[in-house]
């Protein structure tokens, strides 16, 4: 009989290296849910809006919200041990406070609805820090957007564990060597 798969929840500001140890994770076998802010923020350039949060942070939360309720629903199926995302639903409302924009309680229901088993988070690191096409955040706006996502996830009450600085390979085996203890 298989044990309820474990909700492993990858965290940090803009630019900490999530991404990357997601993509090792994946590579290792493991079944990872990526960050989907991404293809919200393209197929909105697509239609002519450059960057759909900063003009409609609401609308942007909303199909963030419909996504990651998604995904958090896709791992009721798994019969893996652990399933990893590349953050969660408390983001969301850590954002929308970041840019003091009003939302609808639905959003405080989904983070007191969808709980993750575990989060990690990745601290900023400004050697690593870059800005891109979707990832239009200064490294101080970053410091800030990091603030807000410690004090959401204290507030719905996670623990979180901080990740070491280091090499991909090295933040990948810190996390499972972490889970295989558990």
């Amino acid at each position: 009989m298989h044990l309820q798969t474990q909700r492993i929840l990858i965290i940090g500001g803009p630019s900490t290296g999530k991404s990357s140890v997601i993509s090792a994770l994946k590579e290792s076998g493991f079944f990872c849910f990526e960050e989907i802010s991404r293809e919200v923020t393209l197929a909105a350039q697509k239609e002519g809006i450059e960057q759909l949060f900063l003009d409609e942070p609401l609308l942007f939360s909303e199909k963030l919200l419909e996504g990651r309720i998604s995904q958090f629903n896709n791992a009721d199926s798994s019969s893996e041990d652990f399933v990893f995302y590349d953050r969660g639903i408390p983001d969301i409302v850590a954002y929308l406070d970041y840019v003091n924009s009003t939302y609808p309680n639905k959003f405080i229901d989904a983070c007191e609805n969808y709980k993750y088993d575990r989060v990690f988070l990745f601290e900023l690191w400004e050697q690593i820090y870059q800005q891109d096409n979707e990832r239009y955040e200064s490294f101080e706006e970053a410091k800030l957007i990091q603030n807000y996502l410690k004090k959401t996830y204290k507030k719905y009450g996670y623990e979180l564990e901080i990740i070491p600085f280091g090499t991909i390979e090295e933040r990948t085996q810190y996390i499972l060597n972490k889970i295989s203890k558990s």
